[in-house]
């Protein structure tokens, strides 16, 4: 079988992958989904109740509640077991500023949010699941707020099973675990974590309890485990709990340097065996739980129809803004799919194979080959400068590109139960992508706009537009019905300064002095077992 365009040689063999689990015995339910998406999801609709840009979105465990935030700042709830989703359910108050981290409790029962005045605040939602409770007053108030931390909160993440437990991260360069127990373990200062680096996200294992990943401004990506982390300093690891860390290094064939670029944001799969992490000026890459090098990256080099996109054509970019991917199942039992919004107005949504064809396929470049440059151009990660390169699987076909946005789309979340995803960005409203035209809790949908707004290059026009967003000169009337024109005007100028940024020039790799000790660092060795990280047992 030759490749042909859209088949790249190395990844002719995921075809015989797929067709091995065709005999496995859910296949019949998950080809539903996958003849369900076959087009898509090319319709859609906007939810509009915000005001300003939307920054974040979560889902409560059940399905039931989007939590949605940003400018505003105020929180808000949409009810996705009511007849038509057309307003928000309920609106929280609290925050002072921007809102960029949003989460819920294990049970359901408690939503966070995190802004950037570093404050943290609970909301009780239980009220509204009785047949009073929206009547009620003063509800809409926070039930407990936190502020500890000394500077912008960049991410919560809720214990997987007890409500009373919660982590939080933030740009101080600071880990809180928060425990609201009626006898915590330990006290204030044991539950402190201090890295010399910003902390860019943090999440709970959703299955070891004990396990938690963090990454930083740095590039740092890691597990660590919850025990060797907090409590008193005597029983703390030297290097704050770290059980694994991942290499997140990058080479590139004909580029002297390396490149270790800023992680803005990581999630795991449900069942925690893949964690996807969204890098600046880089693309989403996958690493396998247990494996330090990613096994693929996504990428949308190729249209979902396979064809190569033509040069000069815009395509997935994260350069501007912070990105928060999703993995979900559409609808089907296992998270089949990933989801990223990116810098060219659109968001991607990718098939992603099984982990074995994946690292079967990844290939390893001895340096000296490497050095050669018969590939220019390639990728490789490395966690050293004479190591071997890592090549991931570049997954370049999409299976959608979702349109319907005017700017830049810095969120995309997958429902976990229905073939929903939802995405927001610059703009204040949000929008709900489906395969088909009417669902549960829609009323029909239309098609979405295909259309996708360019940037206009720069001149006395846009100069103006980007100083009235600014608020040097003033703004007169406009028939913008959206209201969101400023804050495109805004975003368009950073895009033509920034948008064209590459990694290898805005985040070079220096490597530790002495070369050695930094790659035994990195934990690398490939005689892990899979089961095994850092020493621990996983599974």
């Amino acid at each position: 079988m030759e490749a042909g365009p859209s088949q790249p040689r190395h990844l002719l063999h995921l075809n015989a992958t797929e067709s091995a689990e065709k005999r496995h015995p859910t296949y019949a339910r998950r080809n539903t989904i996958d003849a369900l998406l076959e087009d898509g999801l090319p319709y859609s609709k906007k939810l509009v109740g915000h005001t300003s840009c939307v920054n974040a979105l979560t889902f409560s465990p059940d399905g039931r509640w989007l939590a949605s935030a940003g400018d505003d700042p105020c929180v808000q709830l949409w009810d996705f077991n009511q007849e038509e989703l057309s307003k928000p359910a309920w609106t929280f108050f609290g925050p002072r500023a921007n809102v960029f981290t949003l989460a819920f409790s294990a049970s359901g029962r408690y939503l966070y949010s995190g802004d950037t005045r570093d404050d943290i605040f609970q909301y009780d939602i239980s009220h509204l699941n009785s047949p009073m409770g929206h009547a009620r007053d003063g509800l809409n108030s926070p039930s407990w707020s936190d502020t500890q931390h000394e500077d912008s909160i960049r991410a919560i993440s809720c214990h997987p099973e007890q409500d009373q437990l919660l982590l939080s991260a933030a740009e101080d360069g600071c880990i809180i675990l928060h425990d609201m127990r009626e006898q915590p373990q330990h006290s204030r200062s044991q539950c402190k974590l201090q890295h010399d680096a910003e902390f860019t996200c943090v999440q709970y294992h959703p299955t070891m309890t004990h396990i938690f990943a963090t990454s930083d401004n740095r590039g740092q990506l890691c597990l660590r485990d919850v025990r060797m982390a907090f409590g008193p300093l005597s029983q703390r690891s030297e290097h704050g709990g770290i059980v694994h860390k991942y290499v997140t290094t990058i080479a590139r064939q004909g580029t002297p340097r390396m490149a270790n670029p800023e992680v803005n944001s990581l999630v795991f799969d449900r069942e925690g065996r893949r964690l996807a992490v969204t890098m600046l000026h880089h693309l989403p890459t996958l690493y396998s739980l247990n494996d330090p090098y990613p096994i693929a990256t996504f990428s949308g080099k190729h249209l979902p129809n396979g064809e190569l996109v033509l040069p000069g054509d815009r395509t997935y970019s994260n350069c501007c803004t912070m990105k928060h991917g999703s993995f979900g199942g559409l609808g089907s039992d296992r998270d089949s799919y990933y989801a990223n919004g990116s810098d060219d107005f659109r968001t991607y949504l990718w098939k992603v194979p099984e982990e074995c064809a994946l690292l079967e396929a990844r290939s390893v470049v001895e340096y000296s080959d490497w050095a050669k440059n018969r590939r220019p151009g390639e990728l490789g990660y490395a966690s050293s400068i004479l190591g071997p390169r890592y090549v991931p699987v570049d997954l370049s076909t999409p299976l959608a590109r979702l349109t319907g946005h005017e700017s830049i789309v810095n969120t995309a979340l997958i429902h976990p139960y229905r073939p929903y995803i939802l995405t927001a960005g610059i703009e204040r409203y949000i929008r709900l992508h489906s395969p088909t035209s009417s669902s549960p809790c829609t009323e029909p949908l239309e098609l979405t706009p295909k259309a996708v707004r360019t940037v206009e290059t720069s001149s006395p026009s846009t100069r103006e537009a980007f100083l009235r967003a600014m608020g040097v000169m003033d703004d007169p009337a406009s028939d913008d019905e959206d209201g969101d024109g400023g804050s495109i005007a805004l975003f368009d100028h950073i895009l033509r300064q920034e948008g064209n940024a590459d990694v290898f020039s805005i985040h070079p790799w220096e490597p530790d002095p002495d070369e050695e000790s930094s790659e035994q660092s990195m934990d690398t060795d490939d005689d892990d077992s899979d089961d095994e990280v850092g020493g621990i047992s996983l599974y």
